[in-house]
């Protein structure tokens, strides 16, 4: 899996979602992983359950982490460029093209910030079904 931060494009944010939706499949297809890799009671005796879940983990805490690091940039960069646009806001304070320009930077801000929400709700859903199918074969380590 490539490294989100260099696919997400922080300068369109329709870009910017369609590349998020694009690393977040392995959080789509949770049920159907755990469906295809997990067996059930009386298949059990055919495939290491404990591995496959525990591989299966740690690919998804390695997605959440690497979306995590990227919005996370993405944000940064967005309000340093907020940043510089009340700068110049308070330098020329009549200059429309600047408060136009602070005014969409700052909607794509508040955008960006909501994804860190959408990405919670994401990770705990994935969490949940991961924790129902796996619990009786792999106990996650407790995050601090």
């Amino acid at each position: 899996m490539a490294a989100p931060s260099e696919t997400l494009n922080c300068e369109d944010f329709s870009m910017f979602q369609e590349a998020l939706k694009a690393i977040r499949t392995i959080d789509d297809r949770i049920v159907h992983s755990l469906n295809t890799t997990v067996p059930t009671v009386s298949f059990s005796g055919k495939v290491d359950a404990t591995q496959t879940c525990q591989q299966l983990y740690q690919s998804m805490m390695e997605a959440h982490l690497s979306r995590d690091k990227a919005i996370k940039a993405c944000i940064a960069q967005t309000s340093e460029v907020v940043g510089h646009l009340r700068e110049e806001r308070t330098k020329d304070a009549d200059n429309l093209a600047v408060l136009k320009q602070l005014r969409k930077e700052q909607t794509k801000l508040k955008l960006m910030q909501s994804e860190l929400n959408v990405e919670e709700v994401i990770n705990d859903r994935s969490l949940k079904v991961f924790n129902e199918r796996c619990r009786t074969h792999y106990t996650p380590p407790k995050v601090k």
